[in-house]
């Protein structure tokens, strides 16, 4: 690439260093300012690094002086002195995104002016113990302490959860510019990574998020039961949100789903984020590409930003002893879908970011199998009980949905019992629900529209009479759909296997013989098997069992004849 141009950056960390070797690709000079032998510094050997602090301003200064673009991997830095700097080199984004949102509270109140959802909060700097009691009046418990700056991964951050929490929570934050933010009853975390060109605003899919002791833990994309509608409206809300600020560049915009499913923007961050790291191996472009590429004006295609293959992140934190991350990242060697990163920041500390591990696969739900051990593993380096379960239970306990069995009416159940069993039998995840195509048409149609961006697979509709359950819900969805026609009072269930049969060309229904649940299932489960090749070895061994009661049986008649075989089976 003919690209002369060198990038500075405030901050030699871990971001930095995985944006050098995005950069190192296209042949893109980055000038470290940090530290030596700071993990940026480690991969690059030239001569253009500064060795300081990023928020010394004379260090910031001499980074400009040798550098076309200034970004920055962290967001705790001089801003005062980048805006000194803006005149004499390209800084994004803009100092005055940055300082915004290194104050958490100021960048509430800069988003909620701009019309996008926050927590409600209150201004607590300079004020003392009382007034955090009466936040808790005004509030109720729990409420969230935080620092408006110099807050991350938890620090700076205090769980108000009652009012005899308040002394303890100012004994540990009070030295601190401090506000109250109103407590989010969420069901889970949500995270988008918005990349901000000169031409508009990008986004990479929308993630889940979970955390332990308030650092992110495992990153699930795309997110774990959470429809396509709500995916689409956090990327929508992320976008608004960097759509107010200056500058270019990729920004982490974590969120809550609340269990209402409304969505809240919890922060932003002005820089790559932890719960990027699956792009580097999940799509086309890494968030480091995207961040590169859009404050250098390099073409970003948007579908390069599009999510190759489910993955699943865990980050490698640090244990009870000096090399816990490398026994972790010698465990995920053996592997087969595992990309294994580490920071170089020598010996761990306990819940230090020595690196992380991103596992990619075909399903969620094969990662996850894939994952758990190495996240028992963890936990065990980290002195938490492991789990005595059997790798069989884990899995039933990890794996989402693989079918969804959905029925008309309740009275349909008792056909679906030798179907449901079977599945059971076969250790495939399941889930039953009641939706009537006539009498709750709304809710069948929100269903069908979502299942495909679940963990479903594949769809078995039971219904008797008209049975229109399963054509429509065939024509609100891109899965695959296996009617089981249910025998009525009237018409012995012939009248729902022609309806099921005769669905409009495009639409197709997969239908098995009226109340022929075991069927049913068994379809659902050789589409598995296509593309599932355990499944289908369950399968095949069920089959051989079923083979082998039936030898046994012809044996028995051979042996006593069918008189004796009959007085046997009581006829």
């Amino acid at each position: 690439m003919a690209d002369s141009r060198k990038v500075g950056v405030l901050g030699g960390g871990q971001l930095g260093r995985m944006l050098i070797e995005a950069a190192n690709r296209l042949n893109i000079q980055v000038n470290v300012l940090d530290v030596a032998a700071s993990p940026a510094k480690q991969i690059s050997a030239h001569d253009g690094h500064i060795q300081g602090s990023f928020k010394d301003a004379a260090s910031v200064k001499k980074l400009a002086q040798s550098s076309d673009v200034v970004t920055v991997e962290i967001e705790h830095v001089d801003t005062h002195m980048l805006e000194e700097v803006a005149d004499q080199v390209t800084v994004e984004p803009s100092w005055k995104t940055l300082r915004m949102i290194k104050d958490k509270y100021a960048q509430k109140l800069y988003l909620k002016e701009h019309g996008v959802d926050v927590a409600e909060s209150l201004d607590l700097e300079g004020k003392g113990v009382q007034a955090l009691k009466e936040v808790g009046s005004s509030f109720g418990y729990p409420y969230m302490l935080k620092s408006k700056t110099e807050a991350y991964d938890g620090k700076g951050n205090y769980v108000v959860k009652s009012e005899n929490d308040v002394d303890a929570a100012f004994e540990a934050l009070g030295k601190r510019p401090l506000y109250a933010e109103r407590w989010a009853d969420f069901r889970m975390e949500l995270a988008v990574m918005v990349v901000k060109t000169k031409d508009g605003v990008l986004t990479f899919p929308t993630v889940e998020t979970v955390h332990e002791d308030s650092i992110c833990k495992l990153t699930y994309a795309p997110p774990r039961n959470v429809s396509r509608a709500i995916t689409e409206k956090a990327q929508d809300l992320a976008k608004k949100a960097i759509g107010a600020f200056e500058g270019k560049g990729v920004f982490g915009v974590e969120m809550f789903l609340l269990k209402d499913d409304k969505l809240l923007i919890n922060e932003i961050a002005p820089r790559p984020h932890n719960s990027g790291h699956y792009t580097i191996e999940a799509c086309p472009l890494s968030q480091y590409d995207a961040h590169l590429r859009a404050i250098l004006d390099i073409p970003i295609p948007a579908s390069a930003l599009r999510l190759r293959e489910p993955s699943i992140m865990l980050n490698i934190l640090g244990g009870q002893s000096p090399d816990s991350h490398i026994q972790i990242a010698n465990r995920a060697l053996t592997l087969p879908n595992a990309s294994i990163h580490l920071y170089g920041k020598g010996d761990a500390r306990p819940g230090r970011k020595m690196g992380h591990i991103t596992i990619t696969a075909p399903t969620l739900a094969e990662a996850e199998a894939e994952i758990q051990p190495l996240v028992a593993f963890v936990d065990e380096l980290k002195g938490k009980p492991n789990s005595t379960a059997s790798a069989s239970q884990i899995q039933a306990a990890t794996e989402d949905p693989l079918v969804a069995i959905i029925m008309g009416s309740d009275s349909d159940l008792p056909v679906l019992k030798a179907g449901l069993e079977l599945l059971q039998t076969l250790g495939i995840p399941f889930t039953t629900r009641i939706t009537s195509a006539h009498r709750t048409p709304d809710w069948l149609r929100e269903f069908s529209k979502a299942a495909e961006s679940t963990s479903v697979r594949v769809i078995v509709g039971a219904a008797g009479g008209a049975a229109h359950l399963p054509g429509m819900c065939a024509s609100w969805t891109t899965l695959p759909v296996v009617g089981l026609p249910i025998k009525a009072t009237h018409l012995d269930g012939v009248d729902s296997l022609l309806s099921m049969t005769q669905m409009p060309r495009g639409e197709p229904v997969a239908t098995v013989g009226i109340n022929n649940s075991t069927n049913a299932v068994l379809l659902a489960v050789r589409i598995l098997g296509a593309t599932d090749l355990d499944i289908r070895n369950r399968l095949r061994a069920w089959m051989e069992g079923n083979e082998k009661e039936v030898l046994r049986k012809d044996q028995k008649l051979l042996e006593q004849g069918f008189q004796a075989y009959l007085k046997g089976m009581g006829k």
